[in-house]
C-alpha cells in the first residue's frame, strides 16, 4: 500500500513539474517581441523564438512589429480661404521599440489614431482649397513629419501618410467649375492677344524691309498677282505703286 502512495506522490510531482515547464515556455513569432516584466519591473525585450519565463514572477506583453495600416476617419476641415471640406487619410506606421510602445503610452494604436486626426485638421486648416487639391504630396510629407516627431517617444516610426479623399460641397464644386472655365477663357484671350501682337510685329518688320528695297516690293506684287490668278476669281486687282499714286493725287502747280 505504501508503494502506491509513493507512486501517486511522484506522479503528482511529475505533473506539477511538467505544468511548470510548459507554463514557463513561450513561443514568440518572427514579427513579434515580448516585453518582459519581473515583479512589475521592466527587465528586457525577448524574442523571436523560444523563451523561458518564471511563472507568476515574470509576465510578458507581446508587441507586433509589422507595419500597421490605420484608417484616419473623415475630418471636418475649414481651409484658410474659409471652405468647409471633409478629408480622410490613411497612416502607415510600425513599432520599432517594443518597450516604449508598452511603457510610454497606454494604448499606442488609439493614441496614434487620435494624434493623426488632430494633426490632419491642424495642417490642412493652414492651407487653401487649391493647395489641398494640387499639393497633396507636400501636405502628406508635412503631416508625416509632425506625427513621426510626436510618436518617436512611443517607439513608433511613421512610414507614410496619404490623403485619400477631399469631399467638397456640391455648391462649391459648381463654383470651382465656373472659376476653372473663367480661367480657361482668360488664358485663351491672352494667347490670342499675344498672337496678334507677334503677328503685328512681324508685319511691321516685313513692311520696313519692303519699303527699304523697291525691288522686293515688285516681287511681292508679282506674288500677289500669282495668288489671285490661282484662286480662279473673276476680279483682277492690279497693285499700283504708292509713288505713282502720289504723283496722280498731288495737286499740280
Amino acid at each position: 500500500m505504501q508503494w502506491i502512495n509513493e507512486l501517486i506522490f511522484y506522479a503528482v510531482i511529475a505533473v506539477l513539474v511538467i505544468a511548470f515547464v510548459f507554463s514557463a515556455i513561450r513561443i514568440i513569432r518572427e514579427y513579434e517581441r515580448a516585453v518582459v516584466f519581473t515583479l512589475g519591473r521592466f527587465t528586457g525585450v525577448s524574442g523571436p523564438g523560444l523563451i523561458f519565463i518564471i511563472p507568476y514572477v515574470q509576465q510578458i506583453v507581446r508587441v507586433d512589429l509589422r507595419t500597421i495600416v490605420l484608417d484616419v476617419p473623415s475630418q471636418d476641415v475649414i481651409s484658410r480661404d474659409n471652405v468647409s471640406v471633409k478629408v480622410n487619410a490613411v497612416l502607415y506606421f510600425r513599432v520599432v521599440e517594443a518597450n516604449k510602445a508598452v511603457i510610454q503610452v497606454e494604448n499606442f494604436m488609439l493614441a496614434t489614431s487620435q494624434l493623426a486626426q488632430t494633426t490632419l485638421r491642424s495642417v490642412l486648416g493652414k492651407h487653401e482649397l487649391d493647395e489641398m487639391l494640387s499639393e497633396r504630396d507636400k501636405l502628406n510629407r508635412d503631416i508625416q513629419t509632425i506625427i513621426d516627431a510626436q510618436t518617436d517617444a512611443w517607439g513608433i516610426k511613421v512610414a507614410n501618410v496619404e490623403i485619400k479623399h477631399v469631399d467638397i460641397d456640391e455648391s462649391m464644386v459648381r463654383a470651382i467649375a465656373r472659376q476653372a472655365e473663367a480661367e480657361r477663357n482668360r488664358r485663351a484671350r491672352i494667347i490670342n492677344a499675344e498672337g496678334e501682337q507677334q503677328a503685328s510685329e512681324k508685319l511691321v518688320e516685313a513692311a520696313t524691309i519692303l519699303a527699304a528695297n523697291p525691288g522686293a516690293m515688285q516681287l511681292r506684287y508679282f506674288t500677289a498677282l500669282h495668288d489671285i490668278a490661282n484662286e480662279r476669281s473673276s476680279t483682277i486687282v492690279f497693285p499700283v505703286p504708292l509713288d505713282i499714286m502720289r504723283e496722280v493725287l498731288s495737286p499740280k502747280a
